[in-house]
């Protein structure tokens, strides 16, 4: 996390009682270049990963949880989307998606 969304987090939050002037201070940054950084619209790539995040989402609670970045990936490229492993994999990270494989059935012997 860089350190105006740490500050930003903390402005966010309503039970801080510390001015962004004193974070801003402990983080050795500007004020000024903490509201400018807060007032630039989301980049491209900020805006296409948002986009992924979704998708991925989708094909994630489909599969209840259980497909991994690498099916994930390739049903994304099933439908067309252009995006490599290695990002469905960061955004899966980022947004906590884990998958959990379900133990097989197996059936258990009684022996009297």
């Amino acid at each position: 996390m860089a350190k105006y969304e740490f500050i930003d987090s903390y402005v966010a939050d309503d039970s801080a009682n510390v001015p962004v002037i004193d974070r801003c201070r402990w983080l050795e940054v500007s004020t000024s270049g903490f509201y400018h950084w807060r007032s630039r619209p989301q980049s491209a790539t900020s805006k296409r990963r948002d986009a992924l995040a979704g998708q991925i989402r989708v094909f994630f609670d489909a599969a209840h949880g259980t497909y991994g970045y690498r099916r994930i990936h390739a049903d994304l490229r099933a439908v067309g989307v252009e995006c490599s492993a290695e990002l469905v994999r960061s955004i899966m990270r980022e947004h906590e998606l884990v998958p959990c494989q379900p133990r097989p059935f197996r059936t258990h012997h009684r022996i009297r």
